[in-house]
Formats: C-alpha cells, structure tokens, sequence
C-alpha cells in the first residue's frame, strides 16, 4: 500500500498559484479576488473559511469574506451576491455551505453569475461538467483528480465505485471520471447488495457521512481508495474502532478523533490510499485557490 499525501499535493497546487500571482505583481497587473460569503455559526464553516482566509492571503490572492448572521433576510443577501457579480476586484465568489435552513440553498447559488462561480455548483457549470466542456471544477472531485495524476494513476478502464450522490462531491465525481474513461458505479443509501458493488472496484471514491463505512472485506486487494470523508468522533469505543493510533493519541489529548469513511483497516489491502486526515482535506482549499486563478485568467482574457 502507497499513502497518496494530499498535503505534499495541496503544497504544490498553492506554489504554482503563488508563482503565476508574483508575475501579475511584477508586471503591475490587478491580482486575482476571491469573496466568500458565511451566513450564521456553523463552526465547521467558519473554521473552513479562515483556512480558506489564510490561504488566499499568503499565495497572493485578494481575499474578501463576508459574514452574516443567521438573521439577515434573503433581500438582503442577494443584493449582496449581485454586488459581487458586479465587483470588478472579484473573479471567484463562494456561497459557504451549509446556509441556515430557512434558505433555499439553490435560489442563492443560482444568484451566482457563472463566469464567477468558483466552486462549479451553478446549474449551467453542473450541466457544462456532465458534458465535458468545463474547464472550472467542484473543488473535492477535482483535488481528487489531481492526487491521481500527481501519482501517475490512470483511471481510463477502472472499475470505479463514488460513494455518495452530492452535488458537492458524487455527482461531480462520478461524471469526471466517467469524461477520463473509467467505468464508473454511482452508490447511494438506497443501494441494494452495496459490499458486492464495492468489491469489483479497482477505485473506490467514500463520500459518505459515515465513520468506517467502507471495510476492509468489501475491498478488493490493490484498490485505490479514495476517502472523502471527515467524521469528528468523542465517543473512546468509536475512537477504538474506526480511528488510527495517531488518531487515538489525539482522543487523549484533545477529547476527539478524525476518522474518514473507509475503515483504516482496509488501507491494508489497498495499492493507494488517502488519509483522514491529510489526503483530500488539503486539496479542497488547493484548488480553490486554482479555480480562483483560472476564472481571473478567463475573465481578463488572458486565457
């Protein structure tokens, strides 16, 4: 089994974006923008956000993040989102997800204009993705992408197995390895004889929910897995059973583990594996930082 390490990926995405950004300076150009827009306290998000802060700011990129509480109205909210498609500083705009329940969370990622839609989760760049004419990817799937060719794995042919049918993640997974070839099996809750699938797959993409959700004799020996899953866990008898020891060490000094959705007791029959954490993680800040160089590239015609 090889450890395919998203953070030595991730590090490598935001060199070449910092590298592209120092040129524009040099030449005195306008540097990329990115706007995120959090409504409410969602602690996942937030936490995701000032690491999506931090990031930007260090490769070079004009970082705007807008917060509201759970309280502002949809009027509000959407002359916002409007003011941002207008925003000549701004190239990328992400809406935070989750948006407090009393949203329709497509009515406001609709309001996004497309050409600024830097996670791809606008109907139009959703529909351009199926048909393989996108050039702007969801950032997961597309950091996924990215570890594999970084690691020289190539899919054309794989039995491919995506766990999960977000519009985030499986959706969009499914339909770019399907455009690289591979034979993919989209698996959902209500998937019948699921294990069975599982184990055909030479790659198998959890995106679940679920801590350990993928075990080690649903896996084929030398699969690929793929784990997309980040489950927080302060129960020591689930510590015990779904994490690793460096997990459990971080249990006893900090009252929690991370665990993905693949049981680590299948990355023993793997060819390659992703961590949790350390794997996809990283590469979902990565390549927003990449989808935001490549919309500025595209909007100033440079590309």
């Amino acid at each position: 089994m090889k450890i395919l390490d998203g953070k030595k990926s991730a590090e490598s995405v935001f060199d070449e974006v910092e590298r592209e950004i120092s040129i524009l300076k040099e030449k005195n150009l306008r540097t990329p923008g990115l706007a995120v827009v959090i409504v409410g306290e969602d602690p996942a998000s937030k936490i995701y956000v000032r690491t999506k802060d931090r990031k930007a700011k260090k490769v070079g990129i004009y970082s705007e993040v807008i917060r509201y509480d759970k309280d502002i109205s949809e009027d509000e909210l959407r002359k916002k989102i409007v003011s941002l498609n207008n925003d000549p500083k701004i190239d990328g705009i992400l809406i935070q997800l989750p948006l407090p329940e009393k949203f329709n969370s497509w009515d406001i990622l609709d309001l996004v204009d497309p050409k600024k839609d830097v996670d791809g989760f606008h109907p139009k760049n959703l529909g351009m993705l199926m048909l393989g004419r996108r050039k702007i990817f969801p950032c997961t799937p597309f950091g996924v992408l990215r570890i594999l060719d970084d690691y020289e794995i190539d899919v054309t042919g794989m039995n491919c197995v995506v766990i999960g049918r977000s519009f985030i993640v499986g959706k969009p997974m499914a339909s770019m390895l399907t455009n690289r070839n591979a034979t993919v099996t989209l698996c959902h809750s209500r998937t019948k004889n699921i294990a069975d699938i599982i184990s055909l797959a030479d790659l198998v993409v959890a995106g679940v929910g679920k801590p350990g959700f993928v075990k080690s004799d649903m896996v084929k020996k030398g699969a690929v897995l793929i784990d997309v899953g980040i489950n927080y866990l302060d129960k020591e008898e689930d510590v015990a059973e779904y994490c690793t020891e460096d997990q459990k060490v971080r249990f006893k000094k900090k009252g929690y583990g991370i665990t993905g959705d693949i049981h680590p007791d299948a990355f023993k029959k793997s060819g390659y594996y992703t961590p949790v954490p350390g794997g996809v993680g990283p590469m979902t800040v990565a390549m927003l930082m990449y989808n935001t160089l490549h919309l500025y590239k595209i909007n100033s015609g440079l590309i």
